[in-house]
């Protein structure tokens, strides 16, 4: 029993000089957490928590979160606008600053249906030149006055014609001849507000169909204007057709050509005040050239 030593926690095959070795079972080895360096020796400093840094157009967090104050400086960038192909503004997670009342995105102006235009073409004409201006110069009126509402000659105008174009009207001059003043007199003030009202309503068709073609003009202009270039352009055969009756083959010739004159200066009319080509401009007309030749010219024609 004496030749014996027995020892605790010591394995007598082993060399005093090999040291203790660990035993892990396979699949419990537990990796070091993401972002940290593994645990120091017992006794060493404290770990040091690491953050991942993005990367130039990496998606990290964004350059204004920063929760320990490690932010790291960024290479200056060229300002907006400048140099090719996105700078660092535009990558995911970054923000771009603008100035109050910027739009760095485009000056587009807003539509704004019925509004007129910024700045008038020129001032408003008074009644006499604008008449004149409508037979003489009528593209250069049109568009100086597309921004002038002209209900006092529209009207007036309008009224006066309509108190004639009941003479130029073979059946309609028969009856008021032939009828006593008192009976007369309302006849023909009932013609002239007739067709005030007409030239309204069909001023205001025009206007709505250019609008549907895309046009940007104002329905008072438009509407009244329109009743001055129905008024203006029938004149001439009315004066004839008062003296010389309806069915007389000089009326005739005129009621076409003023038919004709009256299509062309409505195209100019809509062409200016709603900034349309001819085409558009000549098919927004075409139902108030149709229903004056219809009411009008094909009625003593």
């Amino acid at each position: 029993m004496a030749g014996f030593r027995i020892g605790r926690g010591r394995d007598n095959n082993r060399s005093p000089q090999q040291p203790p070795q660990q035993q892990q079972s396979y699949g419990q080895q537990q990796p070091p957490p993401y972002g940290r360096p593994p645990y120091p020796p017992v006794g060493g400093p404290p770990p040091q928590q690491q953050w991942p840094q993005p990367g130039p157009g990496g998606h990290g967090e964004p350059e204004y979160f920063d929760p320990y104050g490690q932010q790291q400086p960024h290479a200056q960038q060229p300002p907006h606008g400048h140099g090719g192909g996105g700078g660092y503004n535009d990558n995911p997670g970054h923000t771009q600053v603008f100035a109050v009342g910027e739009d760095p995105y485009g000056q587009g102006a807003t539509y704004q249906a019925g509004a007129a235009s910024a700045a008038p073409s020129g001032p408003r004409l008074p009644w006499k030149e604008l008449l004149r201006g409508i037979v003489t110069r009528p593209g250069q009126t049109f568009l100086q006055m597309r921004d002038y509402a002209v209900w006092g000659p529209a009207l007036i105008v309008t009224f006066l014609y309509g108190l004639l174009a009941v003479f130029g009207l073979d059946d309609a001059r028969e009856d008021v001849i032939k009828a006593t003043v008192p009976k007369a007199i309302p006849i023909v003030l009932s013609a002239g507000v007739a067709f005030v009202i007409c030239g309204l309503i069909l001023g205001a068709v025009t206007h709505t169909l250019a609008r549907q073609l895309g046009g940007d003009g104002s329905w008072q202009p438009t509407v009244g204007l329109s009743m001055l270039v129905m008024s203006i352009t029938d004149a001439p055969r009315l004066l004839f057709a008062v003296f010389l009756g309806g069915d007389n083959m000089v009326v005739q010739v005129l009621g076409w050509a003023t038919w004709v004159a009256a299509g062309a200066l409505f195209t100019s009319l809509v062409s200016k005040s709603h900034d349309l080509p001819w085409p558009k401009a000549l098919g927004a007309s075409a139902i108030q050239l149709v229903a004056l030749l219809s009411i009008i010219k094909l009625g003593t024609i």
